[in-house]
């Protein structure tokens, strides 16, 4: 598979140490979902159902719901084999582990000042289908919101033609506990949560993964509704030194790489020896494997760094989905991370435990968003909002202050209001 070779410098130089997320070269993508979502908001469950046979190629009757009936979310979970349902309860626990340690305990602050920290009545949750099915996005989405409180969780995920959905799908959403699942996909889906239609209610947050089409309607209705971010194609980047094993690094890429074609996968090293037997490596591996096709016309590239010490300054200045440490001071590396989603330290953490089973979220900020964005968490399900409860003497003691910013910014009725309380 083509893998592109840098030394510093040229990187730096180069286009891909900058990328970004640039939807606005999405334009036809962009005309398209803003139609679908102008169209949900008037027209509703017609839209819906045209857009289900238009995209889904299914959509209900007269009779029939998007919904799913409530009893075939715990049939699911008795369909699948045993392992596979354990595998499933076993991330499940870890997974709220590690989120109910995000619960703060109640803010104080002064006397007469209170933090509250509310969760959001309904949120919406989407799992998208095509290229594969993704059951671990159902943990990773629901169970954060369940630990934050919120009293109703709805997933929306694609159908089958037929109408059905994976079993995987729904026996997560029971072991999650989410009270209902839709079956529609797309920009049409996130502009029902948005809105709400006759059958599907309106979420106060909309939250999960999903293509390009979905990405430009999240971005669209937000605002109507909160969303968890604007995702860009999934990205690893591994910082090894000379001592690493390029059997790891090339099966970390290749694992990365596989989700999409516009996924990136990077590697930064202060030896070209292990450059070049990691993309040796890398190359044998993919030709066995499934998803050869996709991850070989994936974004790959190996950076060979002057000193580890740059390797990590190239690596913050990336701000990867996923950042892979692998070196014999690995640990000391990592406390020089600035910006990543999600840190693995080690070369046996490898990226796809973070995706199942190790507990902490997989629906993190892409395309260099980690400098300024977190992973999705309990948070995204919460709002704070200030109590002031204050005395005469709390008045007297901000009274001038107050007024004199008050008059500072020309607002004589600010101060005013202040002043007649004293008068």
């Amino acid at each position: 598979m083509p893998v592109r070779r840098f030394d510093a410098a040229s990187w730096l130089d180069s286009p891909w140490s900058r990328r970004r997320l640039d939807l606005a070269r999405f334009a036809e993508e962009r005309a398209a979902v803003q139609e679908i979502c102008a169209r949900v908001a008037a027209e509703g469950d017609a839209a819906l159902r045209e857009y289900g046979l238009k995209f889904d190629g299914w959509a209900p009757g007269a009779a029939e719901g998007f919904e799913v009936p409530a009893r075939d979310l715990a049939a699911a979970a008795k369909r699948l084999s045993g392992p596979d349902r354990a595998a499933l309860e076993f991330a499940a626990q870890r997974i709220g582990d590690f989120h109910a340690a995000q619960v703060a305990a109640a803010d104080g602050g002064k006397p007469g000042m209170k933090l509250l920290t509310r969760p959001v009545r309904r949120a919406g949750l989407y799992a998208p289908g095509g290229r594969a099915t993704y059951p671990s996005t159902v943990l990773m989405t629901a169970i954060p919101a369940k630990v934050a409180g919120v009293k109703e969780v709805v997933l929306a995920t694609p159908p089958s033609a037929d109408g059905t959905v994976a079993t995987p799908i729904l026996a997560a959403a029971h072991i999650a506990g989410v009270d209902r699942v839709y079956r529609i996909g797309g920009a049409q889906a996130v502009a029902a949560l948005a809105f709400g239609t006759a059958t599907i209610p309106r979420v106060d947050v909309v939250a999960g993964p999903g293509n390009i089409y979905v990405t430009l309607a999240k971005r669209e209705v937000f605002g109507s509704v909160g969303v968890d971010g604007i995702a860009g194609p999934t990205e690893v980047l591994v910082v090894a030194d000379g001592n690493a094993r390029p059997d790891f690094i090339a099966a970390d890429l290749a694992a990365q790489l596989e989700h999409d074609p516009l996924a990136w996968g990077v590697l930064i090293t202060d030896s070209p020896t292990l450059a070049d037997r990691a993309v040796e490596e890398l190359g044998s591996l993919v030709s066995g494997l499934e998803r050869a096709q996709v991850i070989g016309a994936a974004n790959c590239c190996v950076i060979v760094a002057d000193d580890m010490a740059q390797a990590m300054q190239l690596a913050n200045d990336f701000a990867p989905e996923h950042l892979l440490i692998v070196a014999d001071d690995a640990a000391r590396l990592a406390a020089q991370v600035e910006n990543a989603g999600a840190v693995f330290v080690g070369p046996y953490a490898t990226v796809p435990l973070g995706d199942y089973t190790a507990g902490p979220n997989h629906t993190l900020p892409t395309s260099g968003a980690a400098r300024f964005a977190s992973p999705l968490g309990v948070h995204t399900f919460l709002k704070r909002m200030s109590v002031l409860s204050l005395n005469r003497g709390d008045l007297e003691m901000l009274r001038e202050a107050t007024v004199r910013l008050a008059g500072m910014e020309g607002l004589s009725g600010h101060a005013h209001a202040v002043e007649v309380r004293l008068e």
